[in-house]
């Protein structure tokens, strides 16, 4: 398994932008690129959901329809780090935000099997003015 790090949350005004990054370690004896790699949240009083993911051996992407064309995941395989470059946020947008992987998972099946976080994990997301 991964340990994955979250950082990079806050409070930032409605239409502004934040930047998650997810740094991976302590492989296994696999590569990194066996696994996908996702970002999810959860807001108060909901379940888990997943945001977006992406494999690491080609890149391939998935986005929850509500962050289409204002959120962009990406990978620094060297950096064994993967970002959430978020734009135009909205106030819908503020919950906990965790990173999460799975071996040999695509980017759609990582997003669809939202996890529940583990205690000390994850970042906070306020979108507030």
């Amino acid at each position: 398994q991964l340990r994955l790090v979250e950082s990079g949350g806050g409070l930032v005004q409605p239409g502004g932008s934040l930047r998650l990054s997810c740094a991976a370690s302590d492989f296994t004896l696999d590569a990194l690129d066996v696994y996908a790699v996702g970002w999810f949240r959860q807001a108060p009083g909901k379940g888990p959901e997943g945001v977006s993911c992406i494999k690491m051996s080609d890149a391939r992407t998935y986005y929850t329809d509500s962050v289409l064309g204002r959120f962009t995941i990406s990978r620094d395989n060297a950096a064994n780090t993967v970002y959430l470059q978020m734009n135009s946020l909205k106030p819908e947008d503020t919950g906990f935000y965790f990173c999460h992987s799975r071996r040999l998972a695509t980017s759609q099946g990582l997003c669809s099997m939202p996890p529940v976080p583990r205690r000390g994990q994850g970042t906070q997301v306020t979108v507030s003015s």
